[in-house]
């Protein structure tokens, strides 16, 4: 059943300042460090799995006009890469910290990378087996799975997922920053519909340097209410009803202020793979898998690649084959085969006569194998910091 027509839809994301995102963006990060730096100095990829961060969150006080972080945050930076290869060491824990500190300098607007964050490099060699297989790529140009696993994806994204996706991510865009830096990163959506109506359920970490009362502050909610409101419009003709930091207690002074726009300041932790899927959505309704795609390497890691491919070969079937309502693509790997032949390719469509599907079915078969062979097209997006895997 499509959760578009159904009497009842949920769907979450977690945004760019919320913990998880926050390990995802560094073990991501990290891996896109790492790929650049091996290709810069020996031509190809090396083994690595950076995809175990762990945040460990600090203590701090907010005030008004501004407080204080009393204990930073805590990077914990944990995964496998090569540390030497052909003689030469390669500072894997100096690339981690580095490229951890350039993500949270350009994301984080509140955020001071040198006062309220320390991180902890926790990288070691990978197994001699996982190696090899890039040892063996090398020789033959052809990428080796180096994992047993599954991806999945399906398109379209119906109007509640748009919504969701583009709410976030106006509220989180620079130039709404500019605008209102009062609206920290962490914010976190979600959206209930029930029939014909819609309930969004917003929580933000507004930062205290920008808000000077109990009264300022409730008219900044009002204000990002409104703003949200406009946006999420924008996707639906139906009513929306929207409340931000439902748990506040305005006439007590409980309220969700913040000094670095992020609840990891004052002991939210997060961790890799506990957040948005591949797609950047949490949608319980729709087919997903639990593998974390964050930090694994772009190369060979299929618990990456075939959940971008799976959405990609989705989207475009729905684009080329229009009569198709909706599809849903399921791939499986065997660790040791060529990354372009999964084991397993299943294809399911929804047609408003499902008698017709015979004839679509040489086209869906031909589009699917097309995008199975421009698999190294995902590799090279994915090294170049061009797909988002949360």
């Amino acid at each position: 059943m499509n959760p578009a027509t159904a009497p009842i839809e949920m769907v979450e994301r977690k945004g760019t300042g919320h913990p998880d995102t926050l390990c995802d963006a560094l073990a991501e990060t990290i891996s896109a460090a790492l790929c650049r730096y091996y290709l810069d100095q020996f031509g190809l990829v090396l083994h690595h799995n950076v995809d175990k961060a762990l945040l460990w969150g600090g203590a701090s006080r907010p005030a008004f006009n501004g407080g204080d972080v009393v204990a930073p945050m805590e990077f914990f930076l944990a995964g496998r890469a090569t540390c030497e290869f052909m003689g030469s060491k390669i500072p894997v824990d100096e690339i981690a910290v580095e490229a951890s500190r350039h993500w949270l300098t350009q994301h984080m607007h509140a955020l001071d990378v040198e006062r309220h964050v320390t991180f902890h490099p926790l990288i070691r060699p990978g197994s001699s087996e996982l190696v090899d297989l890039y040892l063996r790529q090398k020789e033959t140009g052809v990428a080796l799975a180096n994992d047993t696993s599954c991806g999945v994806g399906y398109a379209p994204l119906d109007e509640l997922e748009k919504m969701v996706l583009a709410v976030e991510q106006y509220l989180n865009a620079a130039t709404t920053k500019e605008r209102y830096p009062e609206i920290g990163e962490d914010i976190k959506i979600m959206a209930v519909r029930e029939a014909e109506a819609i309930a969004l359920t917003i929580g933000c970490a507004f930062v205290d340097r920008y808000i000077t009362s109990i009264e300022d502050y409730a008219a900044k909610k009002q204000r990002l209410a409104a703003l949200a409101l406009e946006e999420a419009q924008r996707y639906t003709d139906k009513p929306i009803t929207i409340s931000i930091n439902a748990a506040d207690n305005i006439e007590t002074g409980s309220i969700y202020l913040t000094v670095t726009g992020t609840s990891a300041e004052a002991g939210d932790d997060g961790e890799v793979g506990r957040g948005n899927r591949p797609n950047g959505l949490i949608a319980p309704y729709r087919p997903m898998n639990m593998e974390a795609a964050a930090g694994k390497n772009p190369v060979t890691h299929v618990g990456k690649l075939y959940n971008i491919l799976a959405q990609r070969i989705s989207a475009a079937l729905v684009q080329q084959i229009p009569v198709l309502q909706e599809v849903q693509c399921y791939l499986v790997s065997r660790i040791g085969q060529p990354v372009h032949e999964p084991q397993v390719v299943d294809i399911r469509v929804q047609l408003p006569e499902p008698d017709q599907l015979s004839n679509y079915q040489h086209s869906i078969v031909e589009i699917t194998h097309q995008h199975l062979q421009q698999i190294q097209r995902i590799q090279d997006e994915l090294i170049a910091g061009h797909i988002t895997v949360y």
